[in-house]
């Protein structure tokens, strides 16, 4: 177990890296200002906090991409709020987002190439027609079953928030099933994933990459 848990943390600290701040702190700071001082001064506190972030990774010798990400995002939603004038359009980016990546879900199953397997490959490197095995691609689909469930069930929540104009319960929506919500799929998909690839007896990536025949010792870490 105690060897399983450090994989685990292994695993997202190299797959997640410093975004869990930038994308959590922002979105949770207007929510709290706008309650105590109004829309205004939250738009503007939330992109102070963005610009600190930023200057907090330049100090460190960190990347800046999260942060400009992050500021980015904050700097859309205020105009989308100034142009609209309303609160719950603070939040519009990222139901954006959401219902994006239900779309891409929907396609990646539609053509087989499940979107998990994308993301494994962007953050991983791994030859890409590993993951298209018949011995790996099953794992990949069904674990992209799990995120369109999710991400489907986030947005048509969202969206009926939305429409009816609630800021208060959307801003709490996208903050709980955002990171914290988001960690936990994470951590079902990478012990869902692992075990399915050993129960699929496919071939690991350095087995796949060197024509290895069959019988494979297969995957034994990461997914």
């Amino acid at each position: 177990m105690q060897n399983r848990f450090s994989e685990l943390l292994d695993e997202f600290r190299s797959v997640l890296g410093g975004r869990l701040i930038d994308a959590i702190l922002p979105p949770l700071v207007f929510l709290i200002a706008n309650a105590i001082w109004g829309l205004q001064t939250a738009m503007w506190t939330a992109l102070g906090l963005s610009i600190i972030l930023g200057i907090r990774r330049i100090t460190r010798g960190e990347s800046l991409a999260y942060g400009l990400l992050g500021a980015f995002s904050v700097l859309l939603a205020i105009g989308l709020v100034t142009l609209l004038g309303r609160a719950e359009s603070f939040f519009l980016p990222g139901l954006i987002s959401g219902g994006l990546t239900v779309a891409l879900c929907f396609i990646s199953l539609l053509i087989k190439r499940p979107l998990t397997a994308w993301s494994s490959y962007i953050s991983r490197r791994w030859t890409l027609d590993w993951y298209w095995h018949p011995r790996i691609r099953p794992a990949y689909t069904e674990t992209t079953l799990l995120w369109t469930l999710f991400f489907g069930l986030k947005f048509w929540w969202q969206i009926a928030l939305y429409q009816g104009g609630d800021a208060e319960n959307l801003a709490w929506v996208q903050t709980l099933t955002g990171w914290p919500t988001l960690l936990i799929i994470l951590v079902i998909t990478y012990l869902y994933g692992t075990w399915r690839l050993r129960n699929l007896q496919g071939p690991s990536t350095e087995e796949f990459d060197q024509k290895i025949p069959a019988p494979w010792q297969g995957q034994q870490r990461g997914f």
